[in-house]
């Protein structure tokens, strides 16, 4: 891990670093002013690379951040951290990376809001997010209690 941040932060250079720091704070900058509204901002500060939002407004709406997330990636994104920081009521940690296009981050946008407003209008939906996907959504509670840290293939051949 240490080699591959040691050889990109030796690729970009110093002004490449600069740069690439100035892109990612841009980014969530841009992010929280489109987001701002349709979710509760959690700190009223600049953001510097990440920031938090609160889905406690869609919580009481009939969607938590849980739901907010695996809709996320029915849309085709990986979903942010949730309920981190611990003090933030349904917390969502938003951060865009620095190389995202801005084509992307308005994306990611349009789908943060249309989920937004699904769990307005429509929360029951996205209690069974992802739907597009070919794993639909787990049980976590019962993940967690029968923890399998290894895939045996043996035990599941496949069919050819």
């Amino acid at each position: 891990v240490l080699v591959r941040a040691y050889t990109y932060i030796r690729t970009l250079g110093e002004e490449g670093l600069v740069e690439t720091g100035r892109d990612a704070i841009l980014a969530a900058n841009y992010l929280l002013a489109l987001l701002r509204g349709a979710y509760e901002v959690a700190y009223e500060r600049s953001p510097m690379h990440e920031f938090v939002l609160s889905a406690a407004k869609q919580k009481k709406q009939g969607a938590n951040g849980l739901d907010i997330a695996k809709a996320l990636i029915d849309e085709g994104f990986h979903p942010p951290t949730i309920y981190f920081p611990l003090i933030v009521s349904e917390a969502l940690m938003i951060e865009p990376t620095e190389t995202e296009a801005v084509e992307t981050l308005d994306a990611f946008c349009d789908a943060m809001l249309a989920i937004a407003k699904e769990a307005a209008e429509h929360p029951q939906q996205l209690k069974d997010a992802p739907h597009t996907r070919p794993v639909r959504r787990l049980d976590e509670a019962e993940a967690a209690k029968r923890l399998t840290v290894r895939y045996l293939f043996e035990d599941h051949p496949t069919s050819e």
